[in-house]
């Protein structure tokens, strides 16, 4: 039976951290499945590089690939702006292969003004002089999210409601806070300065519209969250924006472990992108 797709102008992603534990695949694939975008930015830390194993590709982290390089064939304008976690794309900045385009920053004119868009790691103070602390993070951060998947497993079967123990760490250590406080204000200011009236990031997981922002009070932050924890995309349609989340997580629980078992060798993962990539280029 053929899905009414619903129709959006402009979608964000970020922070999908594809090749990780604790990605989510399957529920952006669904989200994915379910739209219909006249463009897709993905705004950085789509495949994380950083912790790429060769023994975990599972199917569905490929059905996402997959599912992209589909709408890149078929005209949909796809913009790849590069993250911390696939900051090796950057030696690419202004590559173009059909509607497809990686650069490290980008600006879309919209109907009240000009929207600034970038990944936002270049403003994380740890990225920039401790990259390996955040590397190191990273791992950890993964490792929680195993352990956090493990717990929820637990609480869904014995009638309990899901928990985030990553959110509850963020959100209870004052350091954190102020930390996500910090990063905002910059960007909003830098924002202000440079005559934008949108200005669009990723990287610290945090989904929010904020309107009414700067010095002046006339810039609008955004975050398009990640699809590790808060399953999140920022959507623009009819000269408005929206946060997207999605609820629909029971599936993901019961199926982990098969998952994990679940993985494409090398030989099918680059056989599958070199016959995507030959459609493209057609």
């Amino acid at each position: 039976m053929k899905v009414d797709k619903r129709k959006v102008d402009l979608v964000i992603i970020s922070d999908v951290h594809l090749g990780t534990y604790g990605c989510h695949a399957k529920e952006l694939l669904k989200y994915l499945k379910s739209i219909d975008p006249e463009k897709l930015i993905l705004n950085g830390d789509i495949i994380d590089i950083w912790q790429f194993k060769k023994r975990y590709w599972p199917k569905s982290h490929m059905k996402v690939i997959k599912h992209i390089t589909g709408l890149i064939s078929k005209g949909v304008e796809v913009i790849y702006v590069t993250g911390n976690h696939d900051e090796m794309l950057r030696k690419f900045n202004g590559f173009e292969l059909g509607s497809l385009s990686i650069v490290n920053k980008t600006t879309i004119h919209l109907k009240d003004g000009k929207a600034w868009i970038f990944h936002g790691d270049v403003f994380d103070v740890t990225m920039q002089h401790s990259k390996w602390l955040a590397k190191l993070g990273g791992v950890g951060y993964d490792m929680l999210i195993l352990l956090n998947r493990f717990v929820n497993n637990v609480l869904v079967k014995i009638g309990k409601n899901r928990i985030s123990i990553s959110k509850r760490i963020k959100n209870s250590v004052k350091s954190a806070v102020a930390f996500i406080n910090r990063f905002e204000n910059l960007i909003i200011e830098l924002a202000a300065e440079n005559d934008f009236k949108y200005v669009v990031c990723g990287h610290i997981h945090q989904p929010i519209i904020k309107e009414n922002m700067g010095p002046r009070r006339d810039v609008t932050y955004l975050n398009s969250g990640d699809w590790v924890e808060n399953l999140t995309a920022l959507e623009y349609h009819n000269d408005k924006w929206s946060l997207y989340k999605h609820e629909d997580t029971q599936e993901i629980l019961d199926e982990i472990e098969l998952e994990m078992e679940e993985q494409l060798n090398n030989s099918i993962l680059f056989d599958n992108l070199l016959a995507e990539f030959k459609i493209l280029n057609s």
